[in-house]
């Protein structure tokens, strides 16, 4: 009887050990770390990307057959060039507002490329131009286009104190900004009144064109030559296919 008791008492202190010896479970579920913690946090509101500037238009032209009815007064016939030989370009330029606008020439389909060259470059560097119309918008009368400081190409007329045909009868020439840049005799004078302040070269001015600047350059690297380097009398608005 001693001995079972004592068996017993060996069974039930080795059950005790062990329970005493089993890690107790934990109260608390296991912790996340920070990084975990605000991977799984979602987000109320993603950062809308910067709107990007919007920059100006870009500089468009096109060049199309121009019809006898928009030569109304600067073609005729007996003129050196027929108007079938001419071209109509329309391009971008901008203003002496600082605004693109769009305008229209007429020259010789045999020089479109050149303006489409030169007039590009100039909008790209933004170099002012008053106005852009052709020269039946007064009718052809060369006076009152320079005048109104209207820049513009093909006027079937002689040239200036000549019985020749001007390089503007063949399509071949342009004035650009008349007033800025006026034909200024030998003796320093001008026809007219509005640009007798611009007869001087060089000086500034927005839209003024003096001796070696961007739009002598810009042109002179498509063959056109300028009236300002003349001697003598200095035409500062003429541009022209090889000269003349």
């Amino acid at each position: 009887m001693k001995r079972a008791a004592a068996i017993a008492f060996v069974v039930l202190a080795s059950a005790a050990c062990a329970a005493a010896e089993e890690p107790a479970a934990s109260a608390d579920p296991p912790r996340e770390s920070a990084a975990q913690s605000a991977t799984a946090a979602p987000t109320s509101e993603r950062a809308k990307p910067a709107p990007s500037p919007t920059g100006p238009p870009p500089f468009t032209s096109k060049v199309s057959r121009v019809s006898r009815d928009r030569l109304p007064y600067s073609w005729r016939p007996g003129c050196p060039v027929h108007y079938r030989d001419l071209r109509l370009v329309t391009l971008s330029y901008w203003g002496f507002d600082g605004k693109p606008h769009t305008g229209e020439l007429v020259v010789r389909e045999t020089v479109t490329d050149d303006i489409e060259t030169v007039f590009k470059k100039l909008y790209d560097r933004r170099w002012p131009i008053r106005q852009m119309k052709l020269v039946d918008a007064y009718k052809a009368d060369d006076y009152d286009s320079i005048d109104a400081d209207n820049t513009s190409a093909f006027n079937c007329r002689r040239a200036t104190g000549s019985s020749n045909w001007s390089n503007h009868a063949y399509g071949e020439a342009i004035d650009v900004n008349p007033l800025e840049n006026p034909y200024v005799t030998a003796s320093g004078g001008t026809a007219h009144r509005n640009a007798k302040k611009f007869t001087k070269r060089p000086m500034k001015g927005k839209g003024v064109i003096n001796p070696g600047d961007r739009v002598v350059k810009t042109f002179a690297q498509v063959g056109w030559e300028w009236g300002g380097y003349w001697s003598g009398a200095k035409d500062y608005q003429h541009f022209s296919k090889g000269g003349g």
